[in-house]
């Protein structure tokens, strides 16, 4: 199917449109971030260490990540607005420059990221107990960057044009295939060695190659509503700079959150590896069930994106309000669900660890009660990102984690006597403070103000 009309969300009813878009994305992003709690399940069989140790490597690897992914939130964006203008030419012509862009940035990173992995490792703080595991891990991941890269940009450009099934097909295969890989590398059976923390990056190192691969297939294929050429993958600055001005707000977004993770997982170093492993676990767990946000945040920019590719800018505003109120309302539930059952999800990652468990699982339940707030930023983001507002979303990132979460963690934690919990409550009154600030801005209406024309028209 190439530009088929059922893929173009500007009529029918908004709530149709809405799931139809955000339950398959939020299906591939339960499913992307199963990666991470494979690896922490199996992982946590080695002891606290070996979590710890990929706890701190995290942080880094998605500041890494986040410096190019940006530009594939462009390619959705720009994708979005064409499909909704019915231009098939400008829609292949994006892609094909998006792909090729995102595709030298990552050489670029693994490169840094191979060479620089023992530096970063100390910089963030990895005591001698985590510091080989947390590098080895590292490293490996580094070798994958390129694949990772292009599969966000096939997945980001499917997105745009509304085609949200097919790369949940690819991720199904490639995460059955990681449950399987992952015992197999990290502990070793029979002429394949056991590589313990590394082979954990091994073993998602060759999904992703797997999963690149039919990326890439599938965009030049051509059959599947847009077709990469590589005649169009030449240096083109107008296009590098269109994609530029759109994807730098969300690359320093995206890279401004990987850092303040970074910093946050500093502040808990200062505690112990207990307390850097109960902190892990609390954020894996805090990151799948934030997925249902993402998800419709990425269906709103989507959304967004097409109607005003067809100037349908009072469809985009209702879609938007719809999303926030999905958003409030189910993770709101989902939270108290979270602090209801806190200790039993910890025990399933760390069964061996008592300290850990009830840290875990008190980050947790400090956490919860925010998590409809978490929703609405995230949906508010979304719907300025699919009006190429991306300054706004950055903006919102920024004031939640470098204004409020950061300093605040680290006042409450080392100058009250709560410790490391004044960490845990930096969480909950970031999203509080900045999902108040974002519906503000949202409601002021300047993003709907300066939309003249679609982007790259």
């Amino acid at each position: 199917m190439s530009a088929g009309k059922e893929k173009v969300f500007t009529e029918g009813k908004l709530l149709n449109s809405l799931v139809r878009l955000a339950f398959p994305i939020i299906l591939a992003n339960i499913l992307q971030t199963a990666y991470q709690l494979i690896d922490t399940f199996w992982l946590g069989r080695l002891g606290a260490n070996a979590v710890a140790a990929v706890s701190l490597s995290f942080p880094i690897l998605f500041l890494i990540l986040s410096l190019g992914a940006g530009l594939t939130l462009a390619g959705t964006v720009l994708v979005s607005q064409h499909k909704g203008a019915n231009d098939q030419v400008m829609i292949n012509k994006a892609s094909s420059q998006t792909v090729f862009i995102v595709f030298l940035i990552s050489v670029g990173l693994a490169i840094i990221g191979y060479i620089g992995s023992g530096p970063l490792m100390r910089m963030i703080g990895a005591g001698e107990e985590v510091y080989k595991d947390s590098v080895d891990y590292f490293r490996v991941s580094s070798l994958g960057f390129v694949f990772l890269f292009i599969f966000f940009v096939f997945q980001s450009l499917m997105r745009g044009i509304g085609n949200v099934l097919l790369p949940v097909y690819v991720i199904l295969v490639t995460v059955l295939l990681n449950l399987i890989l992952d015992p197999l590398f990290i502990y070793g059976w029979g002429p394949i060695p056991g590589f313990g923390v590394a082979g954990a990056a091994v073993a998602s190192v060759i999904t992703q190659g797997l999963s690149a691969a039919a990326g890439l297939y599938i965009m030049l294929k051509g059959k599947h509503g847009l077709q990469i050429h590589f005649s169009e993958m030449k240096w083109n600055w107008p296009w590098t700079k269109k994609l530029f001005s759109l994807g730098l707000p969300s690359s320093m977004e995206q890279s401004a959150r990987a850092l303040g993770m970074t910093m946050m997982v500093m502040l808990v170093t200062s505690f112990g590896s207990e307390t850097v492993a109960a902190y892990g676990v609390g954020a894996r767990i805090l990151s799948f069930v934030i997925i249902p946000a993402l998800g419709l945040a990425i269906a709103t920019t989507t959304l967004v994106g097409q109607n005003i590719g067809a100037k349908k800018i009072k469809r985009a505003e209702k879609t938007s309000l719809l999303s926030i109120k999905i958003a409030f309302v189910g993770l709101t539930v989902m939270g108290i669900l979270l602090y209801l059952f806190a200790e039993e999800l910890v025990t399933f990652f760390v069964p061996n660890e008592p300290q850990v468990i009830a840290d875990g699982a008190r980050f947790i339940k400090i956490m919860g009660p925010s998590f409809g707030f978490l929703g609405v930023q995230q949906v508010i983001n979304g719907t300025f990102n699919g009006a190429g507002f991306t300054k706004a979303s950055m903006f919102i990132s920024f004031l939640n984690l470098w204004i409020i979460r950061f300093p605040v963690g680290y006042m409450l934690a080392y100058h009250t006597d709560l410790a490391h919990l004044g960490i845990y409550w930096a969480f909950p009154i970031s999203n509080w403070i900045s999902a108040i600030i974002a519906f503000i801005y949202f409601k002021m209406g300047y993003w709907k103000k300066r939309l003249k024309q679609p982007l790259g028209a």
